[in-house]
């Protein structure tokens, strides 16, 4: 990998395992670092470990239960950004609205977060891990719907 472009997809890829880790393929190992830091530490004021594995066993109410919603409230503007920033370097300068899909993403899922506690689809409590994620899809269409009408409203200017 040394001395190769980081392509735009393995920044994404990897940024979505880990924020940090599509900044350390870019090569900018401070901000990678740093990024992790913040991650580490957002994700054990959260207990968020616990409460994805929680959830992934079934478990969505003692997930609630363990989690510090005020620390997991911090989580998608870090993650999104993280990946945004990588996407970013990845193609050295994204496009003019390459950030909107993120920062809606980033706004759903927080918006996810504060309704997971109260939140039941057909009687099943979602909780704290599955209505955020969930809440990536339509923060994705709105995020794209937005940065295209955004592009053509742009190009028609010109």
């Amino acid at each position: 990998m040394l001395g190769q472009n980081v392509t735009r997809l393995e920044a994404l890829l990897w940024s979505i395992a880990l924020p940090g880790f599509g900044q350390l393929l870019n090569k900018k190992h401070i901000k990678g670092i740093l990024f992790i830091v913040l991650e580490f530490l957002i994700n054990m004021g959260a207990n968020f470990n616990e409460g994805i594995r929680l959830s992934f066993l079934g478990e969505t109410r003692q997930s609630l239960e363990v989690m510090n919603m005020q620390w997991l409230m911090f989580y998608p503007c870090l993650y999104f950004f993280a990946i945004w920033d990588a996407v970013k370097e990845a193609e050295n300068g994204a496009s003019r609205f390459t950030f909107i899909p993120f920062v809606s993403c980033a706004y759903f899922v927080t918006v996810g977060i504060m309704y997971s506690s109260v939140t039941t689809i057909n009687g099943v409590f979602i909780g704290p891990i599955w209505l955020p994620m969930l809440s990536v899809i339509p923060g994705l269409v709105v995020g794209l719907i937005v940065k295209k009408l955004l592009e053509v409203y742009i190009h028609k200017k010109k």
